[in-house]
This record gives C-alpha cells, sequence and structure tokens, in this order.
C-alpha cells in the first residue's frame, strides 16, 4: 500500500521504518530539509528495536507535501496536535476521493483538520481517524536513527464521519492490524492517553525538570503520590466517557503499569529499562505541555464542563499549568467553546460527528 507520513519526529521516523520492512511504499515528509538531509540523500532510517539494529530503506523521502500524499491510501499523520491545523491547510490542495487520514493520537485532530481543509477549499471525500496513542513507543538516537521499544498490541480508533467507520478500518488495518473500532472521534479523543499520563508527570515533577539536565519522568518521576494523581484524573476520563455512554474498554491507564491488557501491553518496566525517556523536558516548550495540557487536558476539561461532569484534578492541573506558562489555559483552542461545539447536546454531536459537516 502506499502511505504517506507527514512528520519529523519520534512516531513518523518509527512509522516510515517499521511500515517500510512491512513492505509498503513509504512516503516520508518532512518541512525542514536541513535535520532531513541525511535522509533524504540515503533514503535509510537506522532501526534499532527487539530484533537488533539494521537499515529500512525509505521509498520516497520529500520535502514537497504534494508528492507525499498524492495518490496516497493512507496519510498517517503522527505529529503533535500542534501541527495539525498548519498540516490541514498544507494538504487540502492534494487530497483525494477514499483517502484516510489516520492521526495518532488525535486529540479531536479528526473533525478538526477535516474542518480546516475544507475551510481551504478541499471537496475530496476524506475520512479521518484518531487513536489514542502512538503506533509504537519509540526515540530517535541521532538525525536518522530510532529506536523502537514497542509496538502496540491495541489501537482504539474512531473515524469522522463515523459512517464511514469501515472503510477507515479496513485501510488502516493494512498498515496496523491491531486497529479496534469504537465509535467516532469523540470516543477516540477521550481515549487518548497522553493527556492524562503526561500532565501529572511533568507538573508535580516541574522542580526537578528544571533542576536536572535529564530527568526520567517515568522512573523516578513516577513515584507513589504521582501515581494517585494519575489515577484520579484518569477516572475523571472514564466518568466522561460512561456519562456519555461510550462502551468499554476505556483502557484504563493503571493497566499500562499493571496489566498487559492495555494498547501496548506491558509496557512501563520496558520503556523504564530503555533509557531512552531519560530526557530534558523545558516545560513551555515540550510537547508533552504544548500538546498534551494545552490542547488535550483543556480539551478534557472542557468536555466535563458541557456534560456537566465532575472533573476536579484536570481543573486543578490546568490551573497550575496555566501559573507556569502565565495565561489561562481553559480558554484555549482545543475546547468545545473555542470549537463553537457547547451548544450542541450530546445526541446532536454525535450525529455530527456520524454525518460531518456539510
Amino acid at each position: 500500500m502506499r502511505i504517506a507520513i507527514l512528520g519529523g519526529g519520534h512516531g513518523a521516523y518509527a512509522a516510515a521504518a517499521d511500515l517500510s520492512e512491512k513492505g509498503h511504499e513509504i512516503r516520508l515528509w518532512r518541512r525542514d530539509a536541513a535535520a532531513f538531509a541525511p535522509v533524504l540523500e540515503s533514503r535509510v532510517i537506522r532501526v534499532t528495536d527487539i530484533d537488533g539494529i539494521r537499515n529500512a530503506t525509505i521509498a520516497k523521502p520529500t520535502t514537497d507535501i504534494g508528492i507525499a500524499v498524492r495518490g496516497a491510501q493512507l496519510i498517517l499523520i503522527p505529529s503533535p496536535a500542534t501541527a495539525q491545523p498548519d498540516i490541514a491547510q498544507a494538504i487540502a490542495p492534494h487530497l483525494e476521493h477514499g483517502q484516510v487520514v489516520f492521526l495518532p493520537p488525535g486529540t479531536f485532530g479528526a473533525y478538526i483538520m477535516d474542518r480546516i481543509a475544507r475551510q481551504a477549499g478541499s471537496r475530496a471525500e476524506v475520512t479521518y481517524a484518531e487513536t489514542g496513542t502512538l503506533p509504537y513507543l519509540a526515540r530517535k538516537r541521532a538525525i536518522d536513527e530510532v529506536a523502537i521499544t514497542i509496538r502496540a498490541k491495541r489501537l482504539p480508533t474512531g473515524a469522522y464521519p463515523a459512517k464511514r467507520a469501515a472503510h477507515a478500518r479496513d485501510v488502516i488495518a493494512k498498515a496496523y492490524p491491531a486497529i479496534e473500532q469504537c465509535e467516532d472521534a469523540l470516543s477516540a479523543a477521550l481515549l487518548n492517553a497522553g493527556p492524562i499520563i503526561h500532565p501529572p508527570l511533568i507538573l508535580l515533577n516541574a522542580a526537578p525538570l528544571q533542576h536536572f539536565d535529564r530527568w526520567d519522568i517515568h522512573h523516578e518521576g513516577t513515584q507513589p503520590a504521582v501515581r494517585a494523581v494519575t489515577d484520579a484524573l484518569d477516572a475523571e476520563r472514564v466518568a466522561i466517557r460512561e456519562a456519555l455512554n461510550y462502551r468499554s474498554p476505556h483502557f484504563p491507564l493503571s493497566d499500562h503499569y499493571n496489566s498487559d491488557r492495555w494498547m501496548y501491553g506491558e509496557a512501563h518496566k520496558k520503556l523504564v529499562d530503555s533509557g531512552d525517556w531519560r530526557e530534558h523536558i523545558d516545560l513551555h516548550q515540550h510537547r508533552y505541555m504544548t500538546e498534551d495540557v494545552v490542547l488535550g487536558l483543556a480539551f478534557l476539561d472542557s468536555v466535563a464542563q458541557w456534560i456537566s461532569c465532575e472533573a476536579p484534578v484536570a481543573r486543578g492541573l490546568l490551573s497550575v499549568a496555566g501559573a507556569i506558562l502565565g495565561r489561562n489555559l481553559r480558554h484555549g483552542p482545543r475546547t468545545l467553546v473555542a470549537l463553537s461545539l457547547n451548544t450542541k447536546t450530546p445526541d446532536q454531536l454525535k450525529e455530527l460527528l456520524w454525518e460531518a459537516e456539510k
């Protein structure tokens, strides 16, 4: 299958290497030509995983997004949610009927990217889909090298519009057989692990993150007090899903630490043992803040407010993050108010997510 992968981060490089090795024709796009130069010239990404170290050949690395997107059956965007608006604008002229755009994860980006692409003039019948996590726990170790610690075992995915979910599932499953269909894009957004696991880890580890050059929030930073906050935040997420009548499994984050039932299976120990997450995290610039707090946690808080579901931990963490950043995050760009969806009833929103905006 011809797959466009858009982005230059850990997930994009992991996907390009992994899916190339599985026989797919990969067109890897990255905006930054200087940082992309080694891969552009060699067409190779060096990959390390449980099977060892080897080179994966990429069919078409390119800095031309049109070349990447045109003719692709699947458009994979493992970039941060902060990049979605610009990417939607950029791909709009090149989208074609029948394509599937897959956001792992999406932070409700399936709805947002479709809206932006249509406002930019696209009339292609494209199905957007998002899931609860990246298909990989991965970290780039060099400018052209990526280490894949774990591949996801379950990828609960919601499509937008939901009426085309079967088509999205069939296309995505050719690349990721672990895909599992969930109700719609909102259901999938409420399975996103990032806004649950990362805000407590960075906010409750703020002092060591700013003191030490590198700090592993998943190792030394994951202590019982932090876990207690994470569990309480996750319980709020599950309560929101239940209030909206979304079916289980809700993928409780406790399974990430204690069970093989979670999306990556038994992941936490492998993540810590790899050493790849001992890193520098700038609280003002890192995607854990700019994506998972400013967008993801604010989105979760806005959904809770919309359905009158108590979420004091989400609200409190959002307030603390706002104090660090110096602004009110409850009025951010990915809240239901900002998206003009807060006036709809849950049934009305689910109908919109089924049919899509016209």
